[in-house]
């Protein structure tokens, strides 16, 4: 009897700590419809770093026109656009007076947990435009090509969410994250009643 409740005080506390990373709240479906933006300078000078700024710009600048309603259309589009999006960032870079090369790749990579105003993304692996300057050893810049948040206003950010699939209770894990903990421990509580049950 000692060795059952010792068993369940222990599948207790992993169940108690395994959720606490589990994405829950439609987080996986975060991640899945989304692609990130991702600048990396090739130092963290303040001459790497304002060329940075300005690759970012022209890169949301050759983007802000697309028009994108699916996540797999804007994969598609993104990946027929490297190209001519290297070709924009090292037109940046050479008027500026470098010469560093520029690698874009659109493949998955890991995020930490990301406030920008108004809204929190989760982390989790998402799928990503990487644009890497130089020897890309410099601090980075995040945002989110699709949806498109980095070019639109906070007024517009809900109907970019909905326009591209998702739900209301996905945008208010977005923009209201202190509530996923609630949703944590009500699946904790969950779990454990179905095991008596």
């Amino acid at each position: 009897m000692v060795k059952a409740i010792g068993a369940f005080c222990i599948s207790f506390l992993l169940a108690f700590v395994l959720m606490s990373f589990l994405p829950v709240n439609g987080e996986e479906e975060i991640y899945e419809n989304m692609i990130r933006l991702h600048v990396i300078a090739n130092s963290d000078s303040a001459e790497d770093q304002s060329l940075k700024l300005k690759v970012r710009d022209a890169i949301l600048d050759s983007v802000e026109g697309m028009e994108l309603n699916s996540m797999d259309e804007a994969c598609n589009e993104m990946e027929k656009s490297i190209e001519r999006l290297e070709k924009c960032a090292n037109d940046v870079i050479l008027a500026e007076g470098y010469d560093y090369p520029v690698n874009i790749v659109l493949g998955k990579e890991n995020y930490p947990e990301r406030v920008y105003e108004g809204f929190t993304l989760p982390e989790g692996t998402y799928i990503s435009l990487q644009v890497k300057i130089g020897s890309a050893g410099g601090k980075n810049w995040w945002c989110v090509l699709f949806p498109p948040l980095c070019t639109t206003s906070a007024m517009e950010r809900e109907e970019s969410f909905i326009a591209a699939g998702f739900t209301g209770e996905q945008y208010e894990t977005i923009t209201k994250p202190e509530k996923k903990s609630y949703k944590i421990k009500f699946k904790i509580v969950e779990i454990i009643k179905n095991l008596f049950d």
